[in-house]
């Protein structure tokens, strides 16, 4: 079976300084999808990296989610960056999101998990004193559940965002690409 790619990206996303919720990719990133494009069991593989800086008084948290217009269909929930400072550590993630229904109103739903890697999370251990796991499993602190519900039956324009707590730290999406993995 082929893989589609949905978007990628091709030049860094903004980088970002305020704790409110912005679209990190770059602005060609923000596809929309026709109407009744997603099926039950399509599954995208989302996979992104960039780096991240936050300070030790004020770390506040790493928040990625993915939106279907503006609503939040996959949200990793708020990971508590490190209590020591970090300057322009790297981040990875990935995540599958399946689509578990579909319909008008908020009857579409999609179901996602992943992971996140960085030496930004809290009590993650810089690489050079070890030990080092850094990876964290999404939704974090809480068992996995669909997204909120959308309009399958019209357009939506897909965007992913990151959240910091407190506007003491920047973020930049390096890397961004969204496959569709089913027909």
């Amino acid at each position: 079976m082929p893989v589609q790619v949905i978007a990628s990206a091709y030049t860094d996303g903004p980088t970002l300084t305020a704790a409110a919720a912005a679209s990190c990719v770059p602005t060609y990133c923000v596809t929309t999808l026709p109407a009744g494009y997603w099926q039950i069991g399509r599954t995208w593989r989302i996979t992104c990296s960039g780096r991240i800086s936050s300070v030790v008084t004020t770390p506040g948290t790493f928040r990625l989610d993915l939106r279907m217009a503006a609503v939040t269909v996959f949200d990793t929930l708020a990971l508590p960056l490190n209590i020591v400072a970090q300057t322009t550590v790297p981040w990875w993630a990935q995540f599958l999101i399946t689509c578990r229904s579909v319909g008008s109103g908020t009857s579409a739903t999609l179901f996602g998990q992943g992971q996140v890697t960085s030496t930004a999370f809290l009590l993650t251990a810089a690489v050079a004193t070890g030990p080092w796991t850094g990876t964290i499993t999404v939704p974090y602190n809480t068992a996995p559940v669909v997204g909120t519900g959308f309009d399958s039956t019209i357009a939506n324009a897909m965007d992913f965002r990151f959240t910091q707590t407190a506007a003491t730290g920047s973020f930049t999406m390096h890397n961004w690409i969204v496959e569709q993995m089913t027909p």
